[in-house]
């Protein structure tokens, strides 16, 4: 797995509002921890959940600014998100585990 061109079609798919697509770079066990909005989200449905809440509902664009890969199945981003919520910009981090080609586990928060 190419995790750099993997980060790039996430962040596209999310740009994109593109639940479906979203929602295939997600192992679907998946969880994703965000104490930015204080809740876990398990599985496909809580990460749809996630998705469409903080993302399409507040019309969300993400812009990548770095990209550390640790490991062959971890990686640490930073980005900046623009939107239609109070603060206008604001940057973020995910800090990734992968299994089998998939994200299996997330830790979302701002910065």
């Amino acid at each position: 797995m190419d995790i750099n061109i993997f980060i790039q079609e996430f962040i596209a798919a999310s740009n994109a509002y593109d639940t479906k697509g979203y929602l295939e770079k997600w192992h679907k066990n998946a969880v994703l921890d965000d104490p930015s909005v204080g809740k876990v989200f398990k599985g496909h449905a809580g990460i749809r959940n996630y998705f469409e809440s903080y993302f399409i509902g507040y019309k969300t664009q993400t812009q990548l600014v770095r990209l550390n890969i640790i490991s062959d199945n971890e990686a640490h981003i930073e980005v900046e998100f623009t939107g239609d919520f109070p603060e206008g910009k604001i940057g973020g981090i995910f800090d990734l585990t992968f299994k089998e080609e998939k994200i299996a586990n997330a830790k979302a928060d701002l910065l």
